[in-house]
């Protein structure tokens, strides 16, 4: 039985006969649990199901993600001070799903819907409290499908960003992208009123997204996105009838030197879309924006800057100033001094040449004739990797003068804040 050709078959008995043994060890020892082992079993694997997310189907993958980003802050008016605890709405509480299916060798089908919350958001808040904020009101941001080729790039379809948005927030290629970019000023002080007549900042201010001039926002689309090369991508969209832009982004390395750049130029005839500021009624508005960090990859040090432009043709046809203009200039040093992860120092300085704020085609209907608004700010933004968490705490200051409708030049009160909160992602 254990030599020559009988050999294997004796192991095979031998493994046979202890498995038959341990099963019945085993069966009896299941037998001493009593007859609820399998009802706990059951109930534990049902509260698990319960907790987890299920794909409708095993070809398309599924993704949760999203962030929290919930801020204090302080801020003085020079009449009135206080202190606000909300959703941090430059970058607010968001969760969202995405997922995609390949196809072949070539191509993939994907797509992303994403859910924000505007739970006390600082876009809302006045002097009089949280303005028009929803407590946990929830707002679809995007929801689109794509088809992407390796060669030919990708087509979107849906509720997206069109080519210029974010054109000049996302060239800031620090840590300071979701704290403190081109829209923060606008985001942060927008509905605080800036003088006795309950002007509010976001009323002498311009601009699509946060009354910052130069890119646009997130529309119903078809968006095309081309494969990078040579660090080089371009992008276009149209929709929301008409509205059309293109986009063309940049990153690479030139020697110890980390470049990032992005530009967007875009046109809509949709007065209920741009949110260029102009009246309702048949008008078109254009703008452009382009912005770049530089940063010295051995010591951190950077600098990050943006320009943005608008025009409506509609104010101009009234006789108003139909063009503002805005630019932002930061820098910094972004560099790992502690094991959490990397710090961020930076100042800043935006200026604003505000156009025409003209509410519809009755001359005599204006909230201003114009802007020059400056902004100061300064910060630290602590990241800790381990944690997928940002840190942030930063003093911004806004001061100016708007022309009335007299055409007299009135001083705007000067506003202070100090941000401080968390964004922590998942």
């Amino acid at each position: 039985m254990f030599g020559g050709v009988g050999k294997p078959a004796g192991w095979a008995t031998i493994l046979v006969a202890g498995g038959l043994v341990l099963g019945g060890t085993a069966t009896a020892n299941a037998a001493d649990f009593g007859g609820d082992c399998c009802a706990d079993l059951e109930e534990r694997v049902a509260e698990l199901e319960a907790t987890t997310a299920r794909k409708g189907n095993r070809k398309v993958s599924l993704q949760i993600y999203g962030w929290v980003n919930e801020s204090v802050v302080w801020w003085d008016d020079g009449t009135e001070s206080n202190v606000y605890v909300g959703t941090n709405t430059l970058e607010q509480t968001r969760f969202g799903f995405k997922g995609k299916a390949k196809i072949d060798g070539e191509w993939e089908a994907g797509y992303k819907i994403e859910v924000g919350l505007d739970d006390n958001g600082i876009s809302n808040w006045s002097q009089s409290g949280y303005g028009t904020a929803s407590s946990g009101g929830f707002k679809l941001r995007k929801s689109y499908w794509y088809l992407k080729s390796k060669k030919l790039g990708e087509v979107a379809v849906g509720l997206n960003g069109t080519a210029s948005y974010h054109a000049v927030d996302d060239a800031d290629a620090t840590n300071t992208r979701n704290v403190s970019d081109f829209e923060a000023a606008g985001a942060y002080m927008g509905s605080f009123v800036a003088n006795p007549s309950n002007l509010r900042w976001k009323d002498v201010l311009r601009g699509w997204n946060n009354a910052t001039p130069g890119q646009s926002s997130r529309k119903n689309v078809v968006r095309y996105d081309s494969p990078t090369f040579a660090g080089f991508a371009v992008s276009a969209a149209w929709g929301e009838d008409d509205l059309w832009d293109v986009g063309v982004d940049y990153s690479g390395t030139m020697g110890q030197f980390s470049l990032t750049a992005k530009a967007g130029y875009g046109e809509s005839t949709d007065p209920s879309a741009t949110g260029c500021g102009g009246p309702t009624g048949d008008f078109e508005c254009s703008w452009f924006g382009a912005g770049a960090t530089v940063m010295h990859d051995p010591t951190g040090l950077y600098v990050y800057g943006g320009y943005g432009w608008q025009k409506d043709d509609q104010i101009a046809s009234l006789g108003f100033d139909d063009t503002s203009t805005a630019w932002l200039i930061q820098a910094g040093i972004e560099k790992q001094w502690f094991a959490l992860g990397k710090t961020t120092v930076f100042g800043e300085y935006r200026h604003d040449d505000a156009g025409a704020n003209a509410t519809s085609t009755d001359v005599d209907d204006i909230k201003t004739l114009g802007g020059d608004v400056n902004f100061w700010a300064a910060g630290v933004v602590q990241n800790i990797d381990s944690a997928a968490m940002d840190l942030y705490i930063m003093y911004r200051h806004a001061e100016g003068d708007y022309v009335n409708s007299g055409n007299s030049t009135i001083s705007l009160d000067d506003m202070d804040m100090v941000i401080s909160g968390a964004r922590i992602q998942f």
